[in-house]
């Protein structure tokens, strides 16, 4: 086990698969799994500041496909909630989120909330298509201005 484990991780080891590292980081970390990905992508553009465009963009769409995950996810346990229990779930956080639709999606940039919104949002059964595109933008942003600046609180290009 720990060799597999090992041979993963040299495998995912920046700068040698740099974007794909950063894509699958990103990925997990837009699911409940408690994975961090700003720092990857903050230590692939200080490495190679020629790749920060091309970063901003495999992160967020590695995000958004976990954000897109986690939306079925939350889609899939609503259908088996009330196939078990044979009635829907009352709550007034989820009529509050609601009340917002796909546009609450904005908000899964949020650090902590922002995981488990998307999978509210499906068990919500709020439009998968609309939803993704709201994440798509709201994570956009938020990696766009954490590694705009870290870069600029820690100016220099890093020796490897």
């Amino acid at each position: 086990m720990e060799a597999w484990l090992q041979s993963l991780l040299a495998a995912l080891a920046l700068p040698e698969f740099g974007l794909s590292t950063v894509f699958v980081v990103s990925l997990l970390s837009a699911t409940l799994l408690p994975v961090g990905s700003e720092f990857a992508v903050f230590g692939l553009v200080k490495l190679d500041p020629s790749l920060f465009w091309p970063a901003m963009f495999v992160a967020t769409l590695g995000n958004t496909i976990g954000g897109g995950i986690s939306w079925w996810m939350g889609y899939g346990a609503e259908t088996l909630f009330e196939r078990t229990q044979h009635r829907k779930l009352e709550a007034r956080a989820l009529d509050w989120l609601s009340s917002f639709g796909p546009k609450a999606c904005l908000l899964s940039w949020l650090p902590g909330v922002g995981d488990p919104l998307c999978a509210v949002a499906g068990w919500l059964k709020l439009p998968f298509w609309p939803c993704l595109g709201y994440m798509a933008i709201g994570k956009f942003m938020r990696y766009l201005t954490m590694t705009g600046a870290l870069v600029w609180a820690f100016p220099g290009q890093l020796t490897p």
